[in-house]
Formats: C-alpha cells, structure tokens, sequence
C-alpha cells in the first residue's frame, strides 16, 4: 500500500512542480516587459506632471516644509513594498523628486505606472 502511494506520488510530482513554476513565473514574466515609446507616451497622460527621461519617469513634489516632505516619503513605503517596486527619492528640505524604471526589465513596465499613480494619490493626503 505505502509503495502504490509513493508511485502515485511520483507520477504526480513532476506536475506539482511544473504547475507551480508556471504560476509564479508566468505574471513575473508579463509585469516586467518594457513598454514601447507609444505606451510611455499613453501612460503619461494618466499621470499628470509626471515626466519621461530616457527610461525614468519623475515628479517633484513640493511641501510646505521639511517635516511635511518626510512625511510625505514615509507614506510611500508601505505602498512601494507592497509592490515590491521601490522609487529613487531625493529630497531637497521641502521638495521631493521621485523617479522610478523598473531595472530589471530595462526600461518603464506597468509597474513604474501603477506606482506613479499611488504615489500621485499619496501626495494630496
């Protein structure tokens, strides 16, 4: 009996496995393909005053001082983690430019939009 089961097991696991690389890798695959120059230029319009540089889009985003800066980059983290996707921040006292690409894919994914417009929201809180 307990050899009739382990047979079956390992019929089935090759599935098991196959079944779960498949599930993981497929989305991984589709979220990190670069956009062309005409999705970017689509994707721009939906975030306003965002802008393109090469293969970064960046915002300023200007506060009424530096503690409303800061927290305005602490608001970002859980969202950015959430993600996994983390943007490029510089902060100036109360200005705070962030830019974001999705590095591993080489260029601007739904990823880098998708963000941008959490963040967009972030800052009129």
């Amino acid at each position: 009996m307990k050899s009739l089961f382990k047979r079956q097991l390992l019929k089935l696991f090759p599935l098991i496995i196959t079944a779960n690389f498949c599930v993981y890798t497929l989305p991984a695959i589709a979220n990190s393909m670069p956009f062309s120059q005409t999705e970017i230029e689509r994707e721009l319009q939906t975030i306003p005053q965002w802008q393109q540089s090469e293969q970064t889009i960046t915002r300023t985003f200007k506060f009424k001082n530096f503690p409303e800066a800061i927290a305005f980059v602490n608001r970002l983290v859980e969202p950015a983690e959430a993600a996994g996707h983390h943007p490029d921040l510089s902060i100036a006292y109360n200005k705070v430019t962030v830019a974001l690409t999705t590095h591993d894919a080489g260029g601007l994914t739904d990823k880098d939009f998708s963000l941008a417009k959490t963040i967009a929201d972030l800052a009129q809180q």
